[in-house]
């Protein structure tokens, strides 16, 4: 009889066992959390540059422990944020899923399209319209993260956070969990009302604590010896702008804090804004118990500030180097969060750059390196000459994302023909010593320029959201509005090379120079997390990193 009772205790036991494990994990083959981190605009060699800088737990973690692509591409133009993102979790490109640019021009009314804009929703934790109206409205694929809480039947949780609103929204896709950004008013992060009506418990408790102010309290000095930034231009340039109150671009900068107290969004544009983003994940892993639920939950992470400091000094600034010394360091501490909250092995990390950069302009001049402005003046020399030519002005409505969008509007009404105002705009164009190519997008496929500057193009292109004329220039030829600092756009190897990192559970250590696209993660999560690709996917799975 005791027997007896002995295997009924047992039997009861081992059910329960299994019961507390399917609860926990539903397909233990599966990690229990993923995790999208976006570096915006790192450059590939960004990992390698600052190696000798960089501590056992960041970077080299992800180098040491993963499955690290070192040819991968974007494949499309222009290599700008919105795009980045969104070809990330759609594995699509522009022509297909809509989103065109971060802003574009409406074709039919010659206004400028943001690509989050949505006015039929208002800000949650918010006042201002202008950072709070957001959605995923002007997306028209579906993406990773839309598949996997499809696939679960909506159980598993996604959150989208970044200092930026589009890349934050865009990742997140159409019906995550939440979306979460930066109000440069408040120091806050936000959302709207698209995904709910008032913030969360426990990002207002985030909020609360101020997290901005106290990491810029102490000022931005550079973390280690300046004297040991041998990869950088020296401190003192022409060609970088000025931080906050700065009188000049050098360290350390001490105004910060008040700085910060005039004006949130200077934190944008330091170091700490990379650490304030992964302060509100980490808040968010807790609020929403990621990665301890029944399903495989997505975490979407944006570090922005390496774009924001960037732009503003250049890829060769030692202040761009500070920035991914300390980025290095906050992944550190990120990873060892995962660690402890999900479990070493039973999270997915990936890590990628939505595009790269190039050197400023006054770097390369310094160094002998082609160089120059390719847009001085242009579009006020082109409306010129076709009032000259057709007796009408603003025959142009702009030049957005290297692309040149016709009055279309104006044409309509005069009864112009579109292709004779082309025609004279394209020779035009290409007598001009500036451009290396223009071409007509809608005679993409007959154009004479070479692989892969075509294939890209025509990725980019959507016909309902894209100019009509796209111009290539020379390289590093960049726009006049980067006379400071530098920008990114264009499809020459220093804006599309991007750096592909996995790591975490199923994922052995490798590496592999073979080729790769941007539009080949989602289709490689996907096999991943063994659900379906987004609606828009034109990537192909990494099958070398699928292999046993």
């Amino acid at each position: 009889m005791f027997r007896q009772f002995q295997i009924l205790v047992l039997t009861f036991l081992t059910i329960g066992t299994i019961t507390a494990q399917s609860k926990k994990n539903i397909h233990p083959e599966r990690p229990a959390l993923v995790v999208g981190l976006v570096v915006d605009q790192m450059r590939w060699d960004f990992l390698y540059k600052y190696e000798n800088h960089y501590g056992n737990g960041g970077f080299k973690r992800l180098l040491n422990e993963g499955y690290n692509f070192n040819n991968v591409m974007i494949d499309y133009v222009p290599t700008v944020t919105a795009l980045g993102h969104t070809s990330v979790y759609t594995g699509s490109v522009p022509s297909i899923n809509g989103i065109a640019g971060n802003d574009w021009t409406d074709r039919e009314t010659g206004e400028n399209v943001y690509c989050t804009t949505d006015n039929s929703v208002k800000g949650v934790g918010s006042s201002s319209e202008k950072i709070g109206a957001h959605s995923p409205k002007n997306l028209w694929s579906t993406t990773i993260t839309d598949q996997l809480r499809m696939a679960t039947n909506f159980r598993s949780k996604v959150v989208g956070v970044s200092l930026k609103d589009r890349a934050s929204i865009l990742p997140a896709g159409h019906n995550p969990t939440g979306a979460f950004w930066f109000d440069e008013g408040t120091g806050n992060f936000v959302t709207s009302t698209y995904y709910m009506n008032d913030l969360p418990d426990w990002l207002k408790r985030f909020n609360d604590q101020e997290v901005g102010k106290q990491l810029v309290s102490g000022g931005w000095d550079t973390a280690k010896p300046i004297r040991e930034y041998i990869e950088s231009s020296a401190d003192n340039v022409a060609w970088e702008q000025l931080l906050g109150s700065a009188a000049t671009p050098t360290f350390p900068y001490k105004n910060l804090a008040s700085d910060y107290d005039k004006k949130k969004g200077v934190i944008r544009t330091t170091p700490f804004g990379n650490s304030l983003t992964l302060r509100a994940a980490e808040a968010a892993i807790d609020g929403y118990n990621l990665g301890r639920n029944t399903d495989t939950d997505f975490l979407v992470v944006n570090l922005a500030s390496t774009d924001y400091v960037g732009h503003a000094f250049g890829p060769n600034s030692i202040e761009i180097q500070d920035t991914y010394i300390r980025l290095d360091r906050d992944l550190e501490t990120f990873f060892k969060k995962l660690d402890a909250q999900v479990g070493k092995g039973n999270y997915l990390v990936f890590l990628t750059a939505d595009h790269g950069a190039a050197h400023a302009e006054g770097y390369m001049k310094e160094n002998k390196m082609v160089t120059g402005f390719f847009d001085e003046d242009l579009e006020k020399s082109l409306q010129e000459d076709l009032k000259t030519k057709f007796g009408y002005d603003k025959m142009i409505w702009a030049i957005d994302n290297y692309q040149i969008y016709l009055n279309q509007k104006l044409l309509a009404e005069k009864n112009l023909k579109e292709n004779d105002i082309k025609e004279y705009l394209l020779e035009k164009l290409n007598k001009d010593k500036r451009v290396l190519y223009a071409v007509d997008l809608k005679e993409l496929a007959e154009a004479p320029i070479p692989e892969p500057i075509k294939t890209r193009v025509i990725n980019g292109y959507n016909w309902q959201r894209s100019g009509d004329i796209q111009i290539i220039s020379h390289d590093s030829m960049l726009p006049t509005y980067a006379k400071k600092g530098t920008t990114h756009s264009v499809w020459n190897s220093y804006d599309a090379h991007i750096p592909l990192i996995f790591m975490g559970k199923g994922i052995r250590k490798g590496e592999s120079a073979k080729p790769y696209h941007m539009t080949d993660i989602a289709p490689t999560l996907a096999q991943i997390l063994k659900i379906e690709n987004p609606s828009g996917n034109i990537g192909q799975p990494i099958v070398e990193l699928l292999e046993k």
